[in-house]
């Protein structure tokens, strides 16, 4: 495939959506901060892809899906964590789809399985600063045009309107059953910018997410709720990433029952 014909696929597009946030959030958050990061969570991951790509297909291939995994972990990883944690964290997601698979496609979303891995060993804080954060409201818009583009090109409309229609309705439903000021920083940034870029570019994975749009109500109802159960219960940073994973296990136990009432 020519380099034109795969900018113009659904992981081409996504590729320059990412990077596009990723230069506006650099500027926003400094590249002599950010710039070192990404280039320690991206490089690695993209070599060890590769050279497990060519032993596979006996040809060297690039390594896309590791540009795009090591892109997400360094764009929700605070950058002040140190730059090994990026590149332990990016390896770590791109061996997982090698190793939790179920016939040609990996179970989890490899980004999030790592990053929820790596907390447990570095303790591992995360800022989303790829989400457009700290800048200003017209950010919000940038992040908002870019996500739309890409759910409609990978055709996941059901999967982001589920999640994010869910998760903000458990969250109005918990502010007048309970405390408000638990749940308030969910509608503020650096939080509502998180929920939107998680849902945008990580919900909407092709290979870990359904493609028919029945399934895809289902799962995206499960990372909500799976998430915002994370978020009462652990309080954790990684309570939306937490949810993926729970989501990403259903729709995995779903393809092996398909796949046992087809044969």
């Amino acid at each position: 495939m020519t380099l034109s014909r795969f900018l113009r696929t659904p992981k081409g597009l996504t590729l320059i959506a990412l990077g596009m946030l990723a230069v506006l959030a650099g500027s926003g958050a400094g590249w002599t901060i950010v710039g070192l990061r990404v280039v320690a969570a991206v490089l690695p991951a993209m070599l060890i892809d590769a050279a497990i790509l060519h032993r596979i297909k006996r040809k060297w291939v690039f390594p896309s899906g590791a540009l795009l995994t090591g892109l997400i972990v360094a764009m929700i990883l605070s950058p002040r964590e140190p730059w090994y944690v990026e590149t332990i964290t990016s390896m770590i997601g791109v061996l997982s789809k090698y190793v939790v698979r179920f016939r040609t496609a990996n179970v989890f979303n490899p980004a999030a399985l790592a990053l929820v891995a790596t907390f447990y060993v570095f303790h591992t804080a995360q800022s989303w600063w790829g989400a457009l954060p700290e800048m200003s409201p017209i950010a919000l818009a940038v992040l908002l045009a870019a996500g739309a583009f890409i759910v409609y090109k990978v055709n996941k409309i059901p999967a982001v309107l589920a999640f994010l229609g869910a998760y903000y309705a458990l969250a109005t439903i918990s502010a007048f059953a309970g405390d408000p000021r638990r749940v308030a920083a969910l509608y503020r940034e650096p939080d509502l910018h998180a929920a939107l870029y998680f849902a945008f570019f990580m919900v909407t994975d092709p290979p870990t997410s359904p493609p028919k749009h029945r399934d895809q109500l289902i799962f995206g109802a499960i990372v909500a709720l799976a998430s915002f159960a994370a978020f009462e219960v652990i309080g954790a940073a990684y309570f939306l990433l937490a949810g993926l994973l729970v989501a990403n296990a259903w729709e995995g136990w779903r393809r092996v029952r398909w796949r046992a009432h087809t044969r």
